[in-house]
């Protein structure tokens, strides 16, 4: 059995809040669930443990009736914390509210009571439509039938009849667009992790073909909340990797503006506003518009200090208002203060294990090593490339490894490997070659580091960097798909700072002082 097996039950009490454990002591007092409740006294010691240690365990426990069958006792513990934390946010959740609505109109309809449950089911399914929840309005509508069926359609006219029919068209035809509009965002970001924005006319039409049902359609005016997210959420995503930022940043604005405040309490729709306000930071910030992009993150800083978050909401925070917050200090050269921010960032991902995924923390992992490159310090910048290329997690990724790759190259020239240089080279080519993505700007820098690998006179290299800032300055400024490039990394700045004999942050800072003045 698997160590992920074994220690299911640890991680599961370990993720529970203290307001979660209170209510499970509680329910266990009032239910004692084994003699003198040997369960409470397991789950107090494993809620102690820093790590799961089994044999600490049978330790602690020797003689204990219950470690002769300990795989049972386990399982028990587990289905009955599962049960309290179900009975413990019943009341927080919508459809957890109707699931045990519906268990009791089964439970009335078995004992024949058959006006209480048709009350029940009408409040069901009032409290379902109010929510566009339009699956379960589905099993609502067909236990209603049953109920019909039960006491022989005696008060049902031929219109009620058509009523239900029109109105389980409609549910159906709801579910049915969400689910195809579903797929075709799960496709769309499926894309951007393994291939990133687009880089050639042929990625945008991939892109295009992928996104063709929402491009071609007409949102109505009828369709539900949760559909027109979608329908928004798609297209932003969609002109993002297609590099149209002004059309994405409208259809992001579109869907934050339509969010309720009061149902921003439900997670599912505070992560939906999270990734909207997130997505618009970035994206403002990166278009320029930096006022914009820190009144946005404000409010984000705002929700994340009032909101009350469940783990898988409180990562998604910690991880989006990290990675804008260096993304800012980056694009600034203020790389003195990314590195604070990414010795934060370092001690959470530790304390998080494996609940960040790993496209998310490599590309929190490849900042970090860009703050470290910004101060000169090489040593802790491949430290963390070097995380990012051993993550096997990321093998099906094209995007992040190679530009993580395309860093280490840069890592390796600067702490001057002469040895290691030529093999990351051959690596780094193969790499590219192989997954069909050596685009301009790849091809430039790679032949360029060739030469510098080749060069017998140290004297040479002022003519290199000026060849490779010269060319670097064309595609980046000329072509949209060349400069993703510098979104990544200012490889542009970096070569210009090799050639002027200046520091990579002063160029940096310098540039973006100009932008500054330029926008003003």
């Amino acid at each position: 059995m698997s160590s992920k097996v074994n220690s299911a039950l640890f991680e599961l009490i370990k993720s529970m809040s203290k307001s979660e454990k209170r209510y499970f002591k509680l329910m266990s007092s009032r239910h004692t669930i084994g003699d003198e409740n040997n369960y409470v006294r397991l789950f107090d010691y494993l809620g102690k443990q820093e790590e799961y240690d089994e044999e600490a365990i049978f330790r602690a426990f020797k003689g204990e009736a219950f470690l002769n069958r300990f795989s049972i006792t386990k399982k028990r513990l587990y289905d009955h914390v599962l049960s309290s934390l179900d009975s413990f946010h019943q009341s927080g959740s919508i459809e957890a509210q109707l699931y045990k609505q519906l268990h009791a109109a089964d439970i009335l309809f078995d004992k024949s009571l058959y006006d209480q449950c048709r009350r029940l089911l009408r409040s069901a399914e009032k409290l379902a439509e109010k929510n566009e929840l339009n699956g379960i309005q589905l099993q609502i509508s067909n236990k209603q039938k049953r109920l019909m069926e039960t006491i022989g359609y005696l008060d049902m006219s031929p219109e009620q009849m058509d009523e239900i029919e029109q109105a389980d068209k409609q549910r159906i035809q709801a579910v049915s667009t969400y689910q195809d509009l579903w797929m075709i965002k799960s496709r769309v970001f499926a894309q951007l992790s393994k291939k990133g924005v687009a880089r050639s006319q042929a990625e945008i039409e991939e892109y295009k073909i992928i996104c063709l049902p929402v491009l071609e359609c007409v949102l109505t005016k009828n369709a539900t909340e949760k559909s027109t997210y979608l329908y928004h959420h798609i297209l932003s995503a969609y002109y993002y990797a297609i590099g149209e930022l002004r059309l994405s940043l409208d259809h992001l604005k579109i869907n934050l503006e339509a969010m309720d405040e009061k149902r921003l309490e439900r997670h599912q729709e505070a992560n939906k506003y999270v990734s909207a306000l997130t997505n618009v930071i970035y994206i403002a910030d990166k278009l320029g518009d930096h006022r914009e992009s820190l009144i946005y993150l404000a409010k984000l800083k705002t929700f994340a200090a009032t909101v009350e978050s469940n783990e898988d909401l409180a990562i998604k925070l910690f991880s989006s208002i990290s990675s804008i917050e260096l993304s800012m200090h980056l694009r600034k050269g203020d790389f003195k203060q990314a590195i604070p921010a990414g010795q934060m960032i370092e001690e959470r991902l530790k304390a998080l294990a494996d609940k960040v995924s790993p496209v998310r923390k490599a590309f929190l992992e490849f900042k970090i090593a860009v703050a470290h490159i910004g101060i000169g310090d090489y040593s802790q910048a491949l430290k963390w490339i070097n995380a990012i290329l051993n993550d096997t997690r990321l093998d099906k990724t094209e995007d992040i490894i190679g530009f993580t790759q395309l860093l280490d190259l840069i890592v390796h020239i600067e702490l001057d490997h002469v040895k290691l240089l030529p093999y990351s080279l051959k690596s780094t080519q193969r790499f590219f070659k192989t997954r069909n993505r050596m685009y301009s700007f790849e091809r430039i820098l790679l032949n360029a580091i060739n030469k510098l690998i080749k060069l017998e006179n140290p004297t040479d290299r002022f003519d290199l960097w000026e060849e490779l800032n010269a060319e670097l300055a064309k595609i980046t400024n000329d072509d949209v798909f060349e400069s993703v490039a510098l979104d990544y990394f200012d490889f542009q700045s970096w070569a210009e700072s090799k050639l002027k004999g200046k520091s990579f942050d002063l160029i940096v800072r310098e540039k973006y002082n100009n932008r500054i003045r330029e926008a003003s």
